[in-house]
């Protein structure tokens, strides 16, 4: 493994700190942070579902998978007991219901994604069952379509309801191709695996498609990174996301059996990061913030450069409604002045649905101060520069003076700019502006 003594200061555009990456930060898929959630009422999403005055987005969330990597840190469970999913879609349909009743029977749906979990860890014809019923319940106005896929779940009947269900934008689950990283985090996928799927979702009209790979993970070094990145753009990616990966055990307790002894440190982790960056834009990839990557005619690619990206649960994305609903056990629906989170736990929230609740557990309502902040994170995330009202412009300008003392970032008046070399650092310098951050050593992952 390399250490930064045997490397040079800049490694590529990027100079490397490590004392302004030491903290750890939230990835702001949101502002406020889920880590700020709190007790939140039913009546209260009910009256923003009522008020919602324009289009919307809607996210089905499926918690299940074949088998359970050892590194997710996401809210999903092995898909073994039929009758489990069964309930569980039963549930969704009821949830969809009592949402459609709530919302103003104008509001058309603009954006129609499903994840996980692993969406193809149902049957095609359960996902088929589903999408008619949000047909159903809600107005769908010819929305994009996305969904996320398990290839080691993958089918060609899964890939005919793909084709048949007009979806033209899928996301690949793929981390990395070397065998023994794979083995170390428990998802093995052979490259025929990851090809074949690959080919199936081509020939369905997947006409983006996203490869999700990881760098930091046990065991693996930039010569792994490299080749996995050589395999994804042979075989025609549109998109890539690029994640470091977010080793903490003390919350997800099914990362223990990965050694912390065996995952890279900091400067490694810094290397494959940067690295990664170089081989991707100079093989044609726009840079989308630090991590994401997209051939230049996909729409991600589009809005980074028109100024239309934005951000949230799903990461970065070209997807303009003002309010998410997100329907499923964990789901998170957004709104300008809330946010709101179902319950986790799938049993409890098949439960709740069965006595005709709206299964809503924590969120918080997001105040004009909120509001503010969270407009300056994500243009700084997905423009790489904001404007900062005078007041968070007195109160950030201390912190602020690390980072443009080191040359990567720039203050002109109240415009804050993160320079080319600052993209690493981008988190760290968001959360500059979060006054909610405490105890992100155990809170948060690492800023790269």
């Amino acid at each position: 493994m390399n250490s930064f003594a045997d490397l040079p200061f800049m490694i590529g555009m990027w100079p490397y700190h490590p004392e302004l990456l030491a903290t750890p930060v939230p990835r702001y898929t949101s502002f406020p942070t889920a880590a700020e959630f709190g007790p939140v009422s039913a009546h209260l999403f009910i009256e923003q579902l009522e008020q919602v005055a324009s289009e919307i987005s809607l996210y089905v969330h499926i918690p299940f998978c074949e088998k359970i990597c050892h590194y997710c840190g996401c809210n999903t469970a092995a898909a073994g007991r039929r009758h489990r999913l069964e309930t569980y879609l039963d549930a969704l349909q009821r949830e969809a219901a009592l949402l459609a009743d709530h919302l103003p029977p104008n509001v058309a749906v603009s954006r129609l994604s499903f994840g996980g979990g692993s969406p193809n860890a149902i049957s095609p014809l359960d996902f088929a069952r589903l999408l008619s019923c949000l047909t159903v319940h809600f107005r769908l106005a010819s929305p994009h379509i996305s969904i996320e896929v398990d290839p080691r779940a993958m089918s060609r009947e899964w890939a005919e309801v793909i084709g048949s269900s007009g979806i033209a934008r899928a996301s690949l689950g793929v981390q990395t191709f070397a065998p023994e990283t794979q083995a170390s985090i428990g998802r093995i996928q052979p490259p025929e695996m990851i090809e074949q799927t690959t080919a199936w979702l081509r020939m369905a009209g997947v006409t983006s498609l996203n490869y999700d790979l990881m760098y930091g993970l046990p065991g693996q070094e930039w010569s792994d990174l490299e080749d996995t990145l050589e395999r994804s753009c042979a075989l025609g990616a549109d998109r890539i996301a690029l994640f470091g990966y977010a080793h903490v055990p003390h919350l997800i307790p099914r990362q223990r059996v990965i050694p912390a002894d065996d995952l890279p440190g900091l400067d490694a982790r810094f290397e494959m990061a940067a690295r990664g960056y170089e081989y991707l834009t100079a093989r044609g990839y726009a840079p989308v913030g630090f991590d994401h990557f997209a051939l230049p005619a996909d729409p991600l690619a589009i809005a980074a450069r028109d100024g239309s990206l934005r951000r949230n649960f799903q990461g970065f994305t070209d997807d303009t409604a003002p309010v998410l609903i997100g329907i499923g056990a964990s789901a998170i629906s957004s709104f300008p002045e809330l946010l709101v989170q179902n319950e986790k736990n799938s049993g409890r929230y098949r439960m709740q649905l069965s006595q005709d609740r709206l299964p809503v557990a924590h969120g918080i309502r997001r105040s004009s101060d909120d509001q503010a902040r969270g407009k300056v994170i994500e243009a700084l995330l997905c423009q790489g520069t904001a404007d900062l009202p005078q007041a968070l412009l007195r109160e950030a300008k201390p912190r602020l003076a690390p980072f443009l003392d080191a040359g990567l970032a720039s203050l002109d008046g109240a415009r804050l700019q993160i320079e080319p070399g600052g993209l690493p650092y981008a988190r760290s310098v968001a959360a500059l502006f979060d006054p909610y951050r405490q105890d992100s050593q155990r809170r948060f992952s690492s800023a790269v």
